[in-house]
């Protein structure tokens, strides 16, 4: 069975992107976020690369990850930093919580990686379970548009020690009428010529037309949706390669 952000892409993805690091994403979500005096939960933390931050700021914010290595990492380096939030293991479309969220947040395209319909729909109405009252949904989501069979890109990363790591990536399947492709990933990391350790990863990624999401969202429930691109607020996509961004309020 292929791993899914197993231990070795879990410590490639914290070196790769370290805590703070953002590609506008983290001073959007703070800027978002910062009238907020509720609890916060971020599904699918990962390392904590916005997470920490937001605690940094004063936020009080959740967070889970159905990888256990993941949360390790998250855990060290929330450690590291004297912070103690609540981190749990757990699937966006059935985790339970007796709290109810202020916001519940899903930067950088992580909700995508429900590559099933079903359990995308099951989570989008688990989020709105968990939000309180005019509490929000804000939603990260990105188009693909490199898909083909067999399309292969390889990476390289060197550690400080001099270890390497590399990564190729593989995508084995298309699914053009359910809107996901499945990749492979191969990690190897190596120490002056001998393979340490290697890791192969099963990575699903769905995508969704831009109006299709928003109606998704209003057949849930969600009201007053807003979207943006490349986290400039308010402003419609108008090309394939702009971040787009969900945000949409829990009326109940």
């Amino acid at each position: 069975m292929l791993s899914y952000y197993g231990r070795l892409s879990s410590e490639l993805y914290d070196m790769d992107k370290p805590i703070g690091s953002s590609f506008g994403d983290v001073e959007f979500y703070m800027n978002r976020l910062e009238s907020c005096k509720g609890p916060i939960l971020e599904p699918a933390t990962g390392t904590g690369r916005i997470l920490i931050p937001l605690l940094e700021k004063g936020l009080n914010v959740d967070g889970f990850d159905s990888s256990k290595d993941m949360l390790n990492i998250c855990e060290n380096n929330c450690r590291k930093r004297d912070l103690n939030p609540k981190l749990f293991e757990a699937k966006m479309e059935s985790f339970l919580q007796d709290t109810k969220y202020d916001a519940i947040i899903l930067p950088t395209g992580t909700f995508l990686l429900l590559h099933k319909r079903a359990d995308s729909i099951k989570a989008l109405k688990n989020f709105y379970k968990h939000l309180s009252k005019d509490g929000r949904l804000i939603v990260d989501m990105s188009l693909q548009t490199d898909i083909a069979i067999g399309t292969v890109s390889t990476r390289t990363w060197e550690y400080s020690n001099g270890d390497i790591i590399t990564l190729e990536n593989k995508i084995v399947e298309v699914d053009y009428i359910n809107q996901y492709t499945i990749s492979h990933g191969r990690y190897e990391k190596w120490r002056e010529g001998v393979l340490l350790q290697t890791e192969l990863e099963y990575f699903p990624l769905r995508w969704y037309g831009v109006e299709e999401f928003k109606l998704i969202l209003e057949s849930i429930g969600f009201k007053n949706i807003m979207i943006s691109s490349d986290y400039k607020l308010g402003q419609y996509p108008t090309n394939s390669e702009e971040i787009i961004t969900f945000e949409a309020v829990a009326i109940k």
